[in-house]
Order: C-alpha cells, then sequence, then structure tokens
C-alpha cells in the first residue's frame, strides 16, 4: 500500500456514514461491546440521531431524526471514536480503509453505510438543485426568496412535500407517471391527496420536532465546490419544518401537474433565444386549454418529452437516488445490484469477508418475504443499522442470529400533505401480477383506505388519514386469514373489524 507510513489507528469494528443506518450501527455495538472502541467515519460534522423513537406495533415504528455534532456522540458512547474525514480508498485485502486526511483504519470488520445521492438530471447546470440533505434543503429556501415560478421534477416523497409546502411562486411540476406519488400511491390515493393540494392551505404551521446544527459556520473553505453535494446524508422526515418556502409572489397555492413526462433538455437564457422556440405562460385554469406564449424572459427554459416548453427560475431535481458506493469500488471485487447498491444476504454481509452494509447504499440480495421489500426510506436504514450491528457482533463470537422480525413485513408510517400515511406490505400490488383485487373507502378530506388481496388474504394496505385501522390490517397481513367471506364488508364503516380479528 502506497501510505504504509501514515498514522494508523485499528478497531475492531468501524463504520462508514453517519446518517442514521451508519449512527444506529455503531450505537449498537458500542452497546454490545462496551470495552472495544468503535470507530465512525464520517464526512460531516454532524450526525443523524434517532430521537424519540416509538414502537407502534409489531413492525410499525416512529421517530424524529434529529441532527447533532459529533461530539454529542461521543458523549453519550464514550467508546464510539468519531473520525470527520471522508474515504479515500478501501483497501478489503488488507482490512483497511485509507481516509482523505491521510490516516489509516484497519478493522476486523468493518459496516458500509454511505448513504445514496440524489440523481440530478443534469450535472453542472448552476439552475439545477437536488434535495438530498439540510445544507443543500436551506440552498433551495435561499433561491425560493427570489423566485417567481419553478419546476420541480420528479415523483417522490421529497417532490411531494415540496409541492405541499411551497407558496407565493409558481410550481410547473413534471412527473412521469399518470399519478402524483406513484412510489407511494395508486391513483385513487393521489386523486385524495391532489384535492388537498388544489385546496387553500390552513395556516397552522406546526412546531418544529427537530433541532437543527447545519454546517454553515464549519469550516466551509475546505468542501471544494467540487464534492460540495455529495456529503450530507438524507433529510429527516419533517425536513421542510422550520423553512419558509416562500417565493416572491402573494398567493398560496399554484400548481400545474405535468404527468407522463420527462425532461428532454434544458436551455441557459441565451441558448433558448438563439434556438427560436416558444415557451408556455403558466396554465391559468384546467378546462380552458388555450396556450399562450411566454413574454417573461427568464434564467432557464426546460423542453419536456411531451413537447411543451416552460421558462423558470430554476429547477429541482427530485427523481430519487443512487447508493454511494463510488469511493469503495475500486480495487474491491463487490457484487453490485442492478440499481447499483452493494448486494447484501440475510445477514447484511457483503461479497466480502468482514464487510457488511447498511442503509440506502446496499440492496438486499436475499430472498425476501412475500410481503416485504426495500424501499429507500429512514426507517429500512434504522433497522438495517441495527441489524447489521446485531450481525456482526454474533460473528465476532462466532454465534448465528436470526433474521430480525422488522423485515417479515412491509411498514411505513409517515405524513403527506399533513395527512398520517402507513403504508404496509405489497400497498402497491408490487410484484403481485393482475391476480389481485383492491377493496376501497374513500372520505374525501378525510380519509382513504385501500387493501389488496390475493386469493382472499390480504397483502397489503394504503391507510390515509386517522384510520386506527394500522394494527389491525398489520395482524391481518401477517397471520395470512382467509378473509374471502367478508367480501367488501372487510372495510364497512359500520363493522368493527378490530371485534374479529384481535
Amino acid at each position: 500500500m502506497e501510505a504504509a507510513c501514515s498514522p494508523t489507528t485499528a478497531g475492531k469494528f468501524v463504520v462508514v456514514g453517519g446518517g442514521i443506518a451508519g449512527v444506529t450501527c455503531a450505537e449498537q455495538l458500542a452497546i454490545h461491546f462496551p470495552s472495544e472502541d468503535i470507530l465512525l467515519i464520517t464526512a460531516s460534522p454532524v450526525i443523524k440521531a434517532v430521537t424519540n423513537f416509538k414502537q407502534v406495533s409489531k413492525v410499525l415504528e416512529e421517530f424524529d431524526v434529529e441532527e447533532q455534532p459529533n461530539t454529542m456522540l461521543e458523549n453519550r458512547f464514550p467508546n464510539i471514536k468519531v473520525i470527520e474525514s471522508g474515504v479515500k480508498q478501501l483497501n478489503s485485502k488488507e482490512h483497511c480503509i485509507l481516509t482523505e486526511d491521510g490516516n489509516q483504519h484497519i478493522y476486523k470488520k468493518l459496516c458500509l453505510c454511505a448513504g445514496a445521492k440524489p440523481k440530478l438530471i443534469c450535472e453542472g447546470n448552476p439552475y439545477v438543485l437536488g434535495i438530498r440533505d439540510t445544507d443543500s434543503a436551506q440552498e433551495f429556501q435561499k433561491q425560493l426568496t427570489k423566485a417567481k415560478r419553478i419546476m420541480i421534477i420528479g415523483n417522490g416523497g421529497i417532490a411531494l412535500e415540496l409541492v405541499y409546502e411551497i407558496e407565493g411562486c409558481e410550481v410547473i411540476w413534471a412527473i412521469k407517471d399518470k399519478a402524483i406519488g406513484n412510489t407511494f400511491f395508486d391513483e385513487g390515493a393521489a386523486e385524495f391527496l391532489t384535492s388537498k393540494l388544489i385546496a387553500e392551505k390552513p395556516e397552522a404551521k406546526i412546531a418544529q420536532k427537530r433541532t437543527r446544527y447545519t454546517t454553515e459556520g464549519r469550516k466551509k473553505e475546505a468542501q471544494t465546490k467540487a464534492n460540495a453535494g455529495n456529503t450530507g446524508s438524507a433529510l429527516g422526515p419533517d425536513w421542510h419544518e422550520g423553512l419558509d418556502l416562500k417565493g416572491t409572489k402573494e398567493f398560496s397555492h399554484k400548481i400545474h401537474i405535468e404527468t407522463m413526462c420527462e425532461v428532454k433538455k434544458i436551455y441557459l437564457q441565451e441558448e433558448f433565444r438563439i434556438s427560436k422556440k416558444k415557451s408556455l405562460t403558466f396554465p391559468r385554469d384546467h378546462h380552458n386549454q388555450l396556450v399562450i406564449a411566454d413574454k417573461e424572459i427568464w434564467p432557464v427554459y426546460v423542453e419536456l418529452t411531451n413537447e411543451k416548453i416552460y421558462g423558470c427560475d430554476f429547477i429541482v431535481s427530485a427523481t430519487g437516488v443512487t447508493p454511494n458506493t463510488e469511493p469503495f469500488l475500486c480495487g474491491n471485487n463487490f457484487d453490485v445490484g442492478e440499481d447499483g447498491g452493494l448486494k447484501v444476504d440475510d445477514h447484511m454481509h457483503t461479497s466480502l469477508p468482514d464487510i457488511y452494509a447498511a442503509g440506502d447504499i446496499c440492496t438486499a440480495s436475499w430472498q425476501p418475504s412475500p410481503v416485504w421489500q426495500q424501499m429507500r426510506l429512514w426507517t429500512q436504514a434504522r433497522q438495517m443499522g441495527w441489524y447489521a450491528a446485531k450481525c456482526m457482533a454474533a460473528a465476532s463470537v462466532g454465534e448465528s442470529t436470526d433474521m430480525d422480525f422488522s423485515f417479515e413485513l412491509f411498514a411505513h408510517v409517515t405524513k403527506f400533505f399533513n395527512y398520517k400515511v402507513v403504508l404496509l406490505g405489497k400497498y402497491n400490488a408490487q410484484g403481485l401480477g393482475l391476480d389481485h383485487e383492491l377493496i376501497l373507502r374513500c372520505t374525501k378530506g378525510q380519509e382513504y383506505i385501500k387493501a389488496v388481496l390475493q386469493n382472499g388474504r390480504m397483502m397489503g394496505a394504503v391507510l390515509i388519514g386517522e384510520t386506527d385501522l394500522e394494527e389491525t390490517f398489520e395482524n391481518l397481513i401477517l397471520n395470512q386469514m382467509n378473509l374471502s367471506a367478508y367480501g367488501e364488508d372487510l372495510l364497512d364503516p359500520n363493522i368493527d373489524i378490530e371485534d374479529y380479528f384481535d
């Protein structure tokens, strides 16, 4: 190795990444082995900690995500040593990690939790912002104060929340699906939520639950422009609270959705002028399909695959993430999944000896339970980090460990548009083919309930609003009871299903 003379530290356990997966893994290892030093390598001066954790039911959990200075973690766990530096290279044969600061760290067991970075629709364009972490969310807020119109590209959780939270600015939202929130909802649920988008928002802003430590005051020079966007870990579920997302105009909601389309080309102002193409004004009403050319001159223009062109102040790219595997792949023969993640088995072990991975960086490659799927979400980052620590601990003392129960059933609780949203199992009938049926109940403005059944057994559910059905449905999916006899009555509000199935 070239850096044979650099200072070396050795830890039995080394974890890379200061997000939820990495911090959870390091904390669990610190608890298992109070006399061992656990090294946590992270490029950021703040870590993400899980706070206010509540186990809502067998598999549903709720928690807040809080950014904290690294020192707070070291205060809580004196045997965790945080190394604030990026990873330069992994030498898996020598069981050694080289960090950007020139140091080497020898490990017996390593867990890679370096997360994922936003896929940007185009690199290096100053008018395209990706939102992934607190720094980029604040940059977005700064840009927004000067904006009259923005364009949002993408249909995941961040795009959904953004569209709902932005005020005083025209928003053109381009999605490649027929309906909004396609990762989370079918068209019925999307329709239920879209009506909320068009309605005026109540003024009550909920008090913000998280303290934020930003990296603003720290040595910003150290972060060269080139890697500025790559180090932060993902945002918390209520990331937009406490950010004042107001544009320049004095109105609350102006949203236009362009469906079934993607970005074809982005023009800067001068390129657009030369192209002699015409851009459109913001569509004022849905019924009058009058197409009006826009006289206003914008800094950037977006041509969509449906041939429409809109000018705007900037573009938000919220089109998902790619696993952050780059510093680890060179010279190491990892098995990599189709989505670019490091493949892990049912003990979170990668294809290389003594190296584990958890959270957004990994691709679950075991035969999953029929009602579980991987999604790059907070809850799974925490569960995987926790379980990886358990597997590393067991392996290091020569014991075996059982698969964690949280992988039996996919379960996620979140908030969209101020509604509580619970997703269970194959909530969008993922992978069930045509052989399934849906039972729906919807009370406009109040609740939306969908159960996915196959051969009379519940395989998944979407619950929007305060339905109080999550535990019942969770039990029905886990015990695979045959529900054929109930038919449509399964969701009849006058029948208390819970009486049948507790």
